[in-house]
């Protein structure tokens, strides 16, 4: 997936959805700042992407999702609209899934 444009719409969804970079950096790194627009983002938000990501990337934005960044209500949200019923498994962050004995 290509970077996003930096236009002023993006860099402010940008700042406000991936609060812990400077937006250019987040806007850089489209699957990460689309996840977190999928989890954090606003219907505002959602409509300053119109015309620049559609459902394909929303889709693969899930084929390769980083761990820990959605929650249960928003992944079950994105793959239904992807056509993913039931949706998988959230990807979990490594050291944090809950049926491994710790060591």
């Amino acid at each position: 997936m290509k970077p996003m444009p930096q236009t002023p719409e993006l860099l402010a969804v940008a700042e406000r959805v991936v609060w812990f970079k400077p937006p250019a950096e987040a806007l850089a790194e489209p699957l990460h700042f689309l996840a977190h627009v999928m989890t954090y983002g606003t219907p505002e938000d959602l409509r300053a992407l119109q015309g620049t990501v559609g459902l394909n990337e929303y889709c693969e934005v899930l084929d390769n999702t980083p761990p820990g960044v959605f929650d249960a209500r928003s992944w079950a949200y994105w793959n239904l609209l992807c056509g993913r019923d039931p949706a998988p498994p959230l990807p979990l962050r490594q050291g944090l899934h809950p049926s491994r004995p710790k060591t």
